[in-house]
């Protein structure tokens, strides 16, 4: 029986779109990509809890200043104020799963910054649990992070379903017993949900 939706958070319910970043490196004459080159190789740190969001943002900004002068700082702290994009169907999908009885969770590999986003989302109330691989200083695939969830929302794994737009993470939850939910849209998972109910 589905007694609990854990749900991942960028890809689903947070959208990004690249042309902000890349708006942001030809506002600062640097090269297309540069910054998501910088930032990706130095976010496991962070998503692991090994370092805070601040500290994770001045490695980018100082990569790149090394990389490409000083227009780079600029460049960097235009980047960190981008938010991303809210899907408001999901949103209201996963609530009205909420009402109708079933215990909701994040489980996202985010910094520790993401308590302070979902604040400024709207969304610090939205979920019984929240679980950032930050604070639990595990990350998405490591099985154990499913089941930190499930044990967050007291529901044995099996009665879960897991929603995320990665593949692999996806897989790893299946393993762990929960049902996997690939997502690729609002109505396609308002249909498997519907399906499972």
């Amino acid at each position: 029986m589905l007694r609990a939706i854990i749900c991942d958070l960028d890809g689903v319910i947070r959208l990004w779109d690249d042309r902000d970043t890349a708006a942001i490196e030809q506002r600062h004459q640097l090269p297309a990509g540069c910054i998501m080159a910088a930032a990706w190789p130095l976010v496991g740190r962070a998503t692991s809890g090994e370092i805070d969001d601040a500290a994770w943002r001045l490695d980018v900004r100082d990569a790149l200043v090394r990389a490409h002068g000083p227009a780079a700082g600029p460049a960097v702290t235009a980047w960190c104020q981008l938010a991303g994009r809210i899907d408001a169907d999901v949103v209201a999908l996963l609530a009205e799963q909420r009402a109708s009885g079933r215990r909701i969770a994040l489980l996202t590999n985010a910094t520790t910054r993401l308590e302070a986003d979902l604040a400024a989302a709207g969304l610090d109330q939205a979920f019984d649990a929240v679980v950032s691989s930050a604070r639990a200083r595990l990350t998405k695939p490591d099985p154990r992070i499913f089941l930190v969830a499930a044990e967050r929302l007291g529901c044995p794994p099996e009665t879960c379903v897991f929603i995320d737009d990665s593949p692999g993470n996806v897989e790893a939850a299946r393993a762990v017993g929960m049902t996997g939910i690939r997502f690729v849209g609002a109505a396609d998972l308002r249909a498997r949900l519907t399906a499972l109910a």
